[in-house]
């Protein structure tokens, strides 16, 4: 038994040899058609580095030719398979524009936009690809809106933005927290908190932003000199009232309750 483990191990490294040794042919080769038929075949086996290293030395050489378009879009496929992201999205982006009605240019669409949704990093993170994900996938949509992938990029979407959603619902709160330290804070929670309701109106942290303004509103209203502090409870009551009337059954009822209460003691009819 351990002598034909010995033979399968020196035949595994054989090949692994031969394969390296081919590839290093490849990339010393002058023919173009060798190295793409190569470059197809290493991707087939998951060689994807392999892959996108031989096509960027060849894509460029393709242009015009029959094999520019398919060349290009399997550079982009490779990138993706190998989970380099934003390299990806380049060059989904760059076949898109380059062939506006190409074969595959439905897909390439896609997955620029998925390429940058999988490269979204945290919400406490720059969000630049975030947004860049939710624009290409958006176009997608108004490109192929009969795509089987709709459904796909329309939860994507939905997902992005309640990511951003939440990066603005931290700020707020941030704010909030600072209260008046170096200046009045509860306003830039209200603005940076309404802000986030008007641009992202479905996300699932909208509860949670007008909580937050009608709580910024209560502070800020109580902080207020004299001559102001009816006219802000005012519009403490009449942030209440938009809260509860849409979300009646809160969690946050109760809290909400007390500050309407405190805010109607201080306003006279």
């Amino acid at each position: 038994m351990y002598k034909y483990l010995i033979i399968a191990a020196t035949l595994l490294a054989s090949f692994a040899m031969t394969s390296c040794g081919e590839y290093q042919r490849v990339l010393k080769s002058n023919d173009l058609s060798y190295k793409f038929e190569y470059a197809k075949r290493a991707f087939e086996e998951k060689k994807y580095t392999q892959t996108s290293t031989i096509l960027r030395d060849i894509v460029t050489q393709f242009k015009g030719s029959d094999r520019a378009e398919e060349s290009l879009y399997l550079l982009a496929l490779a990138h993706y398979e190998n989970k380099e992201y934003e390299d990806a999205a380049a060059y989904f982006q760059s076949y898109y524009n380059r062939y506006p009605k190409g074969k595959y240019t439905e897909l390439a669409r896609y997955f620029a936009g998925y390429a940058y949704y999988l490269d979204s990093p945290d919400p406490q993170l720059d969000q630049s690809n975030t947004i860049k994900a939710m624009e290409e996938l958006q176009n997608f949509l108004e490109y192929y809106p009969k795509s089987d992938k709709v459904a796909i990029a329309q939860n994507t979407i939905f997902e992005l933005q309640d990511k951003i959603t939440l990066k603005e619902l931290q700020n707020a709160q941030l704010y909030y927290n600072l209260g008046t330290y170096m200046g009045n804070n509860y306003e830039s929670a209200i603005i940076t908190a309404q802000n986030a309701v008007k641009n992202y109106p479905y996300s699932k942290y909208k509860e949670e932003l007008e909580m937050l303004i009608l709580k910024s509103r209560y502070q800020e209203a109580a902080l207020s000199v004299a001559e102001k502090k009816t006219d802000r409870f005012r519009d403490v009551i009449d942030e209440y009232y938009s809260f509860v009337n849409n979300y009646p059954e809160s969690p946050y009822r109760s809290e909400a309750d007390n500050i309407l209460k405190i805010a109607q003691k201080h306003v006279k009819d």
